[in-house]
């Protein structure tokens, strides 16, 4: 007989405050590894993730590091400057050679930085996927027990003010901009249709706690609105396998 899955779960995960504006990915890596085991301080994560010229960085970079760890490694992508979706429809596409041939066709050094991540993500094992952003894939994984790293539109996941700065952000609706952010999702209400995030951010506008649950819907389109600021994607690891 088959098992219906409990309609709320909320993974055992916590996670630390970021010490800064642009180590918001790192820390949420930080606190998956720990949710599988792995102690690691978060200055080590912090200095060994690869960080972008601009600051910050990509879901791909924390899957690297990841996967020279030993993790499994899937990122759901929904950036289409880098990918194209034909890419995904089912052929035996070479996504290596296809993204080798658009760094060769194209002039933005972005997309050739970004292009050097994703061959190495590729290198190493990991797998790419363009599948439609539904309640029910957030819930797939959830439901298993596994947490969800996304890097999302900040801006709309709060609906906040537009900021201005770089290490240490500022509202201001008239020059401020979009900004980006990676959380970890940590649980599922089917009942009340609502995600739980773990949240590096500790003094957010409009926050009141690191953990809290949001409206699935609110977490979808915050997550597609993150190709603004470069990434629109879900990471999904796995402990590594035990010889």
């Amino acid at each position: 007989m088959k098992t219906t899955p409990p309609p709320t779960r909320e993974l055992d995960l916590d996670i630390l405050a970021q010490p800064d504006d642009e180590t918001c990915g790192p820390t949420c890596l930080h606190a998956v590894y720990r949710y599988f085991g792995e102690e690691m301080g978060l200055g080590t994560v912090i200095d060994e993730v690869r960080t972008l010229e601009h600051g910050g960085t990509l879901a791909v970079c924390l899957a690297n590091h990841a996967l020279r760890r030993g993790y499994s490694a899937l990122i759901y992508t929904y950036n289409l400057d880098i990918f194209d979706p034909t890419w995904f429809d089912g052929r035996d596409v070479d996504l290596a050679e296809r993204l080798r041939s658009q760094r060769a066709a194209k002039r933005s050094k972005r997309l050739h930085e970004f292009t050097d991540d994703y061959l190495e993500f590729l290198a190493h094992g990991g797998e790419l996927s363009m599948e439609d952003l539904t309640p029910g894939l957030l819930r797939r994984w959830l439901q298993k027990g596994i947490p969800i790293l996304t890097g999302l539109s900040s801006t709309f996941l709060y609906r906040c003010g537009r900021e201005i700065g770089r290490t240490k952000l500022h509202e201001d609706d008239v020059r401020g901009y979009a900004t980006g952010h990676f959380v970890v999702l940590c649980g599922w209400d089917e009942e009340e249709r609502q995600v739980r995030i773990a949240d590096p951010l500790r003094e957010g506008p409009r926050m009141t706690e690191h953990i809290y649950w949001m409206p699935v819907q609110r977490v979808i389109n915050s997550i597609l609105l993150g190709i603004i600021t470069y990434d629109a994607n879900l990471l999904v690891l796995d402990r590594p396998e035990e010889d």
